[in-house]
């Protein structure tokens, strides 16, 4: 069912011998306690790798709708009309046949050829890809029988046809053959004068020269050659009044080309030299304004996410802001302000204050503040009002947003406590002293009260942390078996990432999770308990962004870096990075496997943000606030270090202002040198760090004439450097 189910790694010994060993096979790994594929990445002598993760399982490829295939989402950039691309090449707008999880855009358009629907036999279709590996025009071939068809779909970003979700499709045949769009349903269409019509007389499709019309089968026949392939146009939003001169293809193309690359060019600029890498960062940022209406970046589109969460939109927010798209991320933190959920007010509350202090920190903006105090000032009270309760805790509310039963909340006392001291710090740094300082005084009380109540409720012998606190939560194990337990293991990330617990808990938290199924390939473990994917087990990607960033802060950078590359390889469609709420492990064939709802800006922000902190890292780790450290390069994997290798950052934000460096590996020259520039603001500790290249060792750092030292964890101490200059690591062949 599955391929790969049995794949070999190689252990490596200090001697130098290698012995062959077996991974578990997929259904083993899946009933695994502990990230069994995980470990043996980090077993590998090349640890852990896109590569090795890669063919493990068969890609993502189905989703729960009638058109199976998953959906790209196709628009000009934060439209709020968009086309839905089915990714085989069948058709746009497909009907999913799914409510209420799935909306129906436009009038439906699906291809044949040869009366066979086209991509409707998945070993014939070789895709779908994004043009240059990023910009979002697809490309697809597809075999049906001795003839080859090619297709490209974008949409366009220019007036009339962006305002319309318009779809610009061209379709070659590599052999003659005949080709065919069917819209909507017979009888209900017309056509003439290049566009078909609806019955109020609106065009739904326009289309060029080459085109018949067939009213019986409400359907556009082409016999496209590899000279002139056909094009034609699909409206998601009917026209009143169509242009009367078909579009040009290339000039609607090459307008597409432009604004996007002008779009993530406008951003930080990253060069990462590993090139799927490279392709995943541009992509994802693609993707969130794709998902994203005006100011209102959504969880997804085109589907029952079509909307506000505030922490998982907090987080894509975020994303946007630290690679650099921090005017279109300012104006979208507003709605999130705005943003109110009853059923989950605190954990709401306290995600509200947390972003607002963090896009402060990045972008010291005290501008915004002043202009939005209206917004953040009640989360504030609310907060303070709500914990007059006899055990100074918040009120009972739910374990978790699809879990009723009225609980003491660790997570949301958490997310409140977090939001409270945050915005002591910020209200300390633009002059209110006072006000800052009552709030401190606050949230160190209510830290203290939250961390009794722990100590009350964990279980010392198993090492567990209860999500309800003073309730005699038992351990889950395995997590995911249950469906509370299942839920534990998407919320305690937000604990860990809150910061409240200190060290030794958190390792508690990080290693329950590795012991009792909550990691697979570093992710996020999952498992649902009723509906379609009942008792099928798999992974939530997004709800492990705070794990991840908790092993950075503790600079376990082995197990970051199995997540990253776990999500890279699996938690993504191939070749066009989309990720879902959740994917399956089993459920699917040899071709591909099933996850949930795609696309998820959340999914997105989780890759972004990590790759922002493999790379530069901006922390508060004396945990009064306000940011004091920062670290460079701190866990890279050592692949990006090959010889002639380059990484590049450009105007990259951080809460010490814009970061820019550019490490040049050149190995046969003996060494690896690392030009930077001084943060613009004040920085309490400032770390560089590279791994081992690849058959390397580190041997000296310097600065000119300066020899530096590396303490243990090999991260060199920058702290009061200013200007430009270049750190040298000599390095000598294993």
């Amino acid at each position: 069912m599955l391929r790969r189910t049995l794949g070999v790694f190689f252990v490596a010994f200090a001697v130098g011998t290698a012995v062959a060993d077996p991974l578990p096979t997929p259904a083993q790994m899946a009933a695994a306690r502990e990230d069994v594929w995980g470990e043996a990445a980090l077993r590998h002598p090349d640890g852990p790798s896109y590569e090795f993760f890669k063919d493990l399982l068969p890609p993502l490829k189905y989703t729960n709708t009638a058109f199976r295939h998953y959906p790209i989402v196709l628009s000009a950039p934060l439209a709020p009309v968009k086309a839905r691309f089915v990714s085989n090449g069948s058709g746009i707008n497909l009907r999913a046949d799914k409510p209420p999880m799935w909306k129906e855009p436009g009038a439906p358009v699906q291809f044949f050829v040869y009366d066979e629907p086209l991509g409707g036999r998945t070993e014939m279709l070789v895709g779908p890809n994004y043009v240059d590996g990023w910009l979002p025009i697809v490309e697809a071939r597809y075999t049906a029988g001795p003839n080859y068809w090619w297709s490209t779909a974008f949409a366009p970003v220019r007036e009339p046809l962006a305002d319309h979700g318009a779809v610009f499709v061209r379709i070659v045949a590599l052999r003659a053959g005949r080709f065919a769009a069917r819209v909507g349903v017979a009888g209900k269409f017309t056509a003439a004068d290049g566009s078909v019509r609806d019955e109020k007389g609106h065009a739904v499709v326009l289309y060029g020269t080459g085109w018949t019309w067939d009213a019986d089968k409400s359907e556009l026949s082409a016999a496209p050659s590899d000279k002139k392939g056909a094009e034609l146009v699909v409206l998601t939003k009917p026209m009143e009044q169509p242009p009367k001169q078909f579009p040009s293809f290339d000039e609607e193309r090459k307008a597409c080309v432009e604004t996007w690359t002008s779009l993530v060019g406008h951003g930080a600029k990253f060069e990462i030299p590993e090139p799927i890498v490279q392709n995943a960062w541009r992509s994802l940022v693609v993707g969130n304004y794709l998902i994203a209406v005006g100011d209102r970046i959504h969880y997804s589109a085109g589907n029952a996410y079509d909307h506000l969460y505030e922490s998982e939109c907090g987080d894509a927010v975020r994303s946007l802001m630290l690679f650099g798209q921090t005017a279109d991320a300012r104006k979208m933190v507003g709605p999130l302000l705005d943003f109110n959920r009853q059923a989950t007010r605190f954990h709401v509350a306290g995600h509200k204050l947390q972003l607002l202090a963090h896009c402060y920190w990045v972008t010291c903006d005290k501008e915004y503040l002043t202009e939005n105090r209206a917004r953040w000032e009640p989360v504030i009270k609310f907060i303070r009002e709500s914990r007059k309760t006899e055990n100074g805790l918040l009120p009972k509310d739910r374990y978790a947003g699809d879990i009723a039963e009225q609980v003491y909340s660790l997570n949301s006392n958490a997310a409140c406590w977090r939001g409270l001291r945050d915005m002591a710090a910020v209200l300390e740094d633009v002059g209110e002293k006072d006000r800052a300082a009552e709030l401190r005084k606050e949230a160190a009380e209510f830290r203290k009260v939250i961390l009794d109540a722990v100590a009350k409720s964990e279980d010392k012998d198993a090492k567990f942390i209860p999500i309800s606190l003073l309730a005699n939560e038992k351990p889950h194990d395995p997590l995911a078996a249950t469906r509370t337990g299942s839920y534990y293991d998407l919320m305690i990330p937000y604990v860990l990432g809150s910061g409240i617990l200190g060290d030794e808990r958190d390792g508690w938290v990080i290693n329950y999770l590795r012991q009792h199924g909550g990691i697979a390939m570093g992710m996020i473990r999952s498992m649902p308990h009723q509906g379609e994917f009942n008792e099928q087990p798999g992974v939530n990607v997004l709800y492990g962004l705070r794990y991840n960033l908790t092993l950075l802060r503790r600079g376990d950078r082995d197990h970051a870096l199995v997540g990253f590359y776990g999500h890279l390889a699996q938690a993504m469609t191939r070749d066009t990075f989309i990720g879902g709420e959740g994917s399956r492990f089993l459920h699917g064939d040899k071709n591909g496997r099933s996850f949930y709802l795609p696309p998820n800006s959340a999914s997105n922000a989780t890759f972004l943000t990590t790759l922002r902190y493999l790379l530069i890292q901006d922390w508060d780790l004396d945990e009064d606030g306000r940011p004091e450290t920062l670290r460079l390069l701190d866990a890279i994997p050592p692949r990006w270090l090959k010889d002639g290798a380059v990484i590049s950052i450009e105007k990259a934000p951080s809460a010490f202002g814009e970061v820019s460096l550019r490490a040049e590996s050149r190995l046969k020259d003996g060494e690896v040198v690392v030009t930077l520039q001084s943060p613009a603001r004040p920085v309490g500790k400032w770390l560089l760090r590279l791994p081992n290249p690849p058959g390397y060792q580190v041997t000296d750092v310097s600065i000119e004439n300066q020899k530096l030292t590396r303490d243990a964890d090999g991260r060199v101490d920058l702290t009061g450097r200013t200007g430009k200059f270049a750190v040298r690591f000599q390095v000598q062949k294993q």
